[in-house]
């Protein structure tokens, strides 16, 4: 049988998920060190760190009093002279303001604050998973190029012999120049395919060193995948868990706050009703007469509550129910996703199983037996090219497969919003995409 064709991906599983009942996804050092390094210079992260912060230092504002007024001036009778210590109502005034905002509003603008600023938190763990699931997706990506070249090679192999067969069974006679030819189609196009596929590889260089900020045509090296035994998948068909994603879902923590600070929010327009007061002391210097004296206590009257603190309760009525419908939401797809994502697992376990049971046997043996008949007359060459074709495809499909259950395991563990397409005849590592690339839109932001 010729050489199997393996596609192994390695992920790392980050600390955040050791306590996870989920099985680890195997690693290597290159994916390990991708992995961190992508975490330590991605300008994502760095960018939700700071908003993070940023929100952070709203808490305080949000709960501090408001500023304190400071006005002097002077009041005189005339405009002739200054008559302060000659007329009684001539004076300089000294005068202080400090509003105090209705008992609990205080508290309930700091408690909203503090809530926007863990919902920002959350969005930091949404880059983590997202940070270490590109690199993942484009790790496996570079492999499976890579494993794909090397089949392409095969394949050229194949051709390079059918054709030695095709010559000589034309220079004796008993074959057609057209077989030749045709061997020689074959093998331009075995050329072709594998120049795209070059470019592939080198795409996907490019993809992971920007992931890491490193020079973009800097080799990677991934001679450690080259594993020529498929591991069992069995162990991670528990991997996929509604419940276990709702626990950990960074977007569905965050719509729970966001339904606490909608609470907050409609408490405080509640409060609105009530006046902030504003108490004011003064104090005026008139020279050699008596100084005089001035306190008052002063406050908005709510006459316009109709369109004001009536409209103000109802919009944050509005948003809290808004904030409970995502987050129910939200709880629907992610119990969605990971049974989408499960079914197609376990479709792909017995296509993986299917092709290494009798698949990848069978067509090899096909094609061997198809090229040996032919060298002895008893086959056209059309049935070595029917042959040769359903072996390579075998062998696609069966690295297409792998790779479509590898990121069905990616998106499970970035606990991805994304649909996943169920496995079809014929289907690709292209169309079995789940999860999308990194600048994809499949990680919604908070």
């Amino acid at each position: 049988m010729r050489a199997a064709v393996v596609v192994c991906l390695l992920a790392l599983s980050t600390p955040a998920r050791a306590e996870s009942t989920k099985p680890a996804l195997p690693t290597d050092a290159t994916l390990s060190a991708l992995i961190q390094e992508s975490l330590s210079v991605r300008p994502e992260l760095a960018q939700a760190k700071a908003v993070a912060r940023a929100n952070e230092e709203r808490v305080s504002q949000a709960g501090a009093l408001p500023d304190p007024m400071l006005q002097i001036g002077i009041q005189n009778d005339g405009f002739r002279s200054i008559e302060i210590g000659k007329m009684e109502t001539s004076f300089v005034s000294l005068m202080v303001a400090q509003t105090f905002p209705w008992p609990g509003k205080l508290r309930l603008r700091e408690q909203a604050a503090k809530l926007g600023a863990r919902q920002t938190q959350k969005a930091i763990a949404r880059v983590l998973l997202s940070t270490e699931a590109d690199v993942r997706r484009a790790y496996l990506d570079l492999v499976l190029a890579r494993d794909r070249l090397a089949l392409q090679s095969e394949l050229q192999r194949i051709w390079q012999r059918a054709l030695g067969v095709a010559q000589v069974r034309y220079a004796s006679g008993s074959g057609s120049q057209t077989d030749v030819l045709r061997a020689q189609l074959e093998l331009t196009r075995s050329q072709q395919r594998k120049l795209a596929l070059e470019a592939r590889e080198q795409a996907q260089i490019r993809a992971l060193n920007r992931l890491r900020a490193h020079r973009l045509d800097q080799a990677i090296d991934t001679s450690q995948t080259h594993v020529r035994d498929l591991a069992a998948l069995e162990r991670f068909a528990t991997v996929f868990s509604s419940e276990q994603a709702l626990a950990q879902s960074p977007e569905l923590a965050a719509a729970k706050l966001a339904e606490d600070r909608a609470h907050s929010n409609l408490s405080l327009a509640e409060h609105g009703y009530y006046p902030d007061l504003t108490l004011s002391a003064g104090i005026m210097y008139r020279g050699p007469l008596p100084p005089m004296w001035l306190a008052t206590i002063s406050g908005p009257l709510p006459i316009f509550a109709g369109s004001k603190q009536n409209r103000a309760v109802a919009e944050n009525g509005a948003w809290l129910r808004a904030a409970k419908s995502e987050e129910n939401t939200l709880q629907q797809v992610l119990r969605l996703r990971s049974e989408e994502r499960r079914l197609a697992f376990q479709a792909l376990r017995q296509t993986i199983e299917l092709y290494q049971r009798a698949l990848l046997v069978e067509s090899a043996a096909t094609s061997e037996s198809a090229l040996t008949q032919y060298a002895v007359g008893k086959l056209a060459f059309a049935s070595v090219l029917e042959a040769n074709a359903g072996y390579i495809a075998d062998q696609e499909g069966f690295l297409d497969s792998v790779a479509a259950a590898q990121r069905l395991l990616i998106a499970e563990a970035e606990l991805n919003l994304a649909p996943s397409p169920m496995p079809v005849e014929g289907a690709s590592s292209s169309s079995m995409t789940t999860g999308g690339s990194e600048d994809d839109a499949a990680s919604p932001s908070m």
